[in-house]
């Protein structure tokens, strides 16, 4: 039996920016930080943080980097993958989650960062979006 699966919860580190393929497809690649702590032999308090190189396609990219920011909490669930390229002559290797699924975790504190309105969206006197007030079908959601 093989499993490659990777799951992990933590904060975007940086600005997202969606690219696109030569192909046509969308791409978005980030970051996630996630903190450990823990107690050593002289019962000191450590904390250590580790950085993970994400990739998201189509959709969900879109999704991502539409409604998230730098420094909000996501859950992130896919596969690992290796890849390698040259650069200076030089072999290197990348190791990164190719994203399946996510979930929305809390915005950074303080942080006043709504979504990005579409064209037709409505805008309140403060330039907020207005949301619509009757019933969402979920079978009308694009993800």
């Amino acid at each position: 039996m093989n499993l490659n699966k990777a799951m992990i919860v933590g904060r975007i580190t940086n600005d997202l920016q969606l690219k696109t393929t030569e192909s046509g497809r969308e791409v978005l690649s980030f970051s996630v930080a996630t903190n450990r702590n823990w107690k050593d032999q002289s019962g000191q308090k450590q904390e250590r943080t580790d950085f993970h190189n994400v990739v998201a396609w189509a959709n969900t990219a879109k999704t991502i980097a539409e409604y998230m920011v730098k420094g909000q909490e996501i859950l992130v669930e896919g596969r690992l993958e290796t890849r390698d390229y040259e650069k200076e002559g030089q072999k290197h290797y990348r190791t990164e989650i190719v994203l399946d699924r996510f979930e929305f975790g809390a915005k950074p504190q303080g942080s006043t960062n709504a979504p990005k309105a579409q064209p037709d969206a409505k805008m309140d006197a403060s330039g907020g979006v207005v949301f619509p007030t009757e019933e969402i079908n979920p079978d009308d959601i694009p993800f």
